[in-house]
């Protein structure tokens, strides 16, 4: 059955189809962050393309729709550690979903919107240009 599977995602792979970059899967990502913003009154995040664009005082971020990979722009990569799957009931989110992929945008989209309320110096630290 796993070999099975791994032939599939190769295939698809093989012809140019990444679920985690679809337009479908952007767009399910998307709709949920952009609401949860509008509630929020979060006016420095945007959505572009595949990426979230939140502006920051001190830096510009972009969250990956698809593989919720997190940079500073230009481009390094912020270490943000997912919540596993086993944590998932003890999130409070604004909207029911169970990809733990749209929560690990959701939580990225938020803790970088709300950055200013942030006061660990350590993610003070890898959150801030270099």
């Amino acid at each position: 059955m796993i070999r099975h599977s791994d032939v599939a995602i190769s295939v698809s792979h093989a012809g140019g189809v990444d679920p985690d970059t679809s337009d479908s899967t952007v767009e399910m990502q998307a709709s949920p962050l952009r609401e949860t913003c509008q509630l929020l009154g979060l006016n420095s995040l945007f959505v572009d393309g595949h990426h979230a664009i939140i502006a920051g005082t001190l830096a510009r971020y972009s969250i990956h729709l698809g593989s919720a990979t997190t940079t500073v722009l230009p481009g390094r990569v912020l270490p943000i550690v997912a919540v596993h799957s086993h944590y998932r009931d003890r999130l409070l989110l604004p909207f029911a979903d169970d990809d733990p992929r749209t929560a690990e945008v959701m939580a990225n989209a938020m803790l970088l919107a709300r950055k200013t309320e942030i006061k660990d110096p350590i993610i003070l630290d890898q959150i801030t240009p270099r």
